[in-house]
């Protein structure tokens, strides 16, 4: 399992800030940038855009330094030799772009605190943070942001928070300031799914919810969804999954499983 030397997030720095061991360290060092800075890579003297992670193995070059007034980042200092890390497809001391920064400063904040607990599961505990991280950094390594990638985002972040919002291509388009055709096509392709079957999945997810728990009518469920009309609230989760509002109220209650006909 992977051993912490030494983890940090929210680290600020003065804009006069350097980390330079030309020989590297002899642990793994994982790097994530909350505001841009500059990388040497292959030689050359580069800079990244915040939201940027670069990994170095033990005894490789090591050399950042900030590119703007402050400098923050998160950053472990850590052995392993686990294959998921020791193996990984992450590029060495080249960084990338993160598509989620948010979703692996949450998980940087989690492995502060176990790592300052002394329990019987700390180290079980770190051995998973490290293996969603190293997962979500994988995907992320692959991926082509496009530069609307965080604004869309956020976009699905608020959707999904409020599914009950009426939401319209127009509207979401309009959160963007971006027009609509340009939305629907660099949604679809960096979420596989239009941003109105999104809208409808994330009401329907909602109905579901409403209706196994709790005592709402199904007019209410309907509003609380998004939708102005019961009977196309009805006709749409009918369409995703199989059955009425009541009828899947009804099977839930019964606890029947809720298999479409024909499945």
């Amino acid at each position: 399992m992977p051993t912490i030397h030494y983890v940090e997030y929210d680290a600020a720095h003065p804009a006069n800030f350097v980390y330079s061991i030309p020989e590297g360290l002899d642990a793994w060092l994982l790097v994530l940038t909350q505001t841009p800075a500059v990388f040497e890579v292959d030689g050359e003297l580069k800079e990244f855009p915040a939201h940027s992670v670069a990994l170095y193995p033990p005894g490789r070059n090591i050399y950042y330094r900030a590119c703007s007034r402050r400098y923050v980042n998160d950053w472990v200092r850590f052995d392993a030799d686990e294959s998921y890390i020791t193996e990984s497809v992450l590029p060495l001391g080249s960084p990338f772009s993160l598509p989620d920064p948010g979703y692996c400063h949450q998980l940087f904040q989690l492995l502060t605190l176990e790592n300052s607990f002394q329990n019987d599961y700390r180290e079980l505990s770190i051995d998973y943070l490290f293996r969603l991280l190293f997962n979500k950094l994988s995907e992320a390594s692959q991926d082509k942001l496009t530069p609307q990638y965080y604004n869309l985002l956020e976009l699905r972040k608020t959707l999904y928070s409020n599914p009950g919002h009426p939401w319209t291509v127009s509207s979401m388009a309009g959160y963007l300031h971006i027009s609509t055709g340009y939305l629907q096509t660099i949604y679809k392709s960096a979420f596989g799914i239009s941003c109105m079957e999104d809208v409808i999945q994330c009401r329907i997810r909602l109905a579901k919810e409403k209706l196994g728990f709790g005592q709402h009518k199904i007019a209410e469920i309907a509003a609380l969804c998004g939708y102005a009309n019961v009977e196309h609230f009805c006709r749409q989760f009918r369409q995703l999954t199989g059955f009425s509002p009541r009828a899947y109220r009804e099977r839930l209650a019964s606890k029947q499983p809720l298999i479409r006909k024909g499945e």
